[in-house]
């Protein structure tokens, strides 16, 4: 089975964690909701969720995938964390699979992760995904897979990026399965 780390923390833009999170747990995968101190968050909407773990006591864990969500202040909260940007760089030396939407593809962008890659991003986080990161190219597409990265654009997206997290993961044919499952 794989296992995804979901970091997330205050002002996270709801649908996209749990798009995410619903998303991938129908497809089977274990998915881990880590909070930044493993209490409850409260999200851009005034959502008040639960998470499953304190991301310091999970980060050194396995894991198959790591998927930022956005909203703010969520996303630069979650860049300027330093256990957060420890466990992107070990799935990236381990070549893993890396996913970020809406704002939080400026993390990966900060850290350097999407050097002469294709990306997208919330459209108003072009400019600084520009000016952290101007090697990489810049699209406006729904979402956007370059070797182990996967960025999207939104909230919108949400659906469509956890889709094709959940075929990076289990295939297409499972994806195809859980999008007719869910009239997508």
């Amino acid at each position: 089975m794989a296992r995804v780390l979901v970091p997330f923390t205050t002002g996270v833009e709801e649908i996209e964690l749990l798009a995410i999170v619903d998303i991938l747990r129908r497809a089977g995968v274990e998915v881990c909701m880590a909070s930044l101190d493993g209490n409850m968050v409260t999200g851009r909407s005034a959502v008040t969720m639960a998470a499953d773990a304190d991301i310091r006591d999970v980060a050194d864990d396995a894991w198959d995938m790591v998927v930022l969500p956005g909203g703010m202040p969520n996303a630069h909260l979650l860049r300027d964390d330093a256990t957060v940007k420890m466990v992107v760089e070990r799935l990236r030396a381990e070549r893993k699979s890396i996913a970020a939407i809406c704002a939080a593809p400026t993390a990966l962008a900060a850290y350097g992760l999407t050097a002469g890659k294709r990306v997208t991003s919330y459209p108003a986080c072009r400019a600084e995904m520009e000016t952290l990161q101007p090697s990489s190219v810049y699209v406006d597409d729904v979402v956007v897979e370059d070797d182990f990265l996967i960025t999207s654009r939104g909230a919108g997206t949400a659906v469509a990026f956890a889709l094709c997290l959940v075929a990076r993961l289990c295939g297409v044919a499972k994806a195809v399965e859980v999008k007719s499952d869910i009239v997508a």
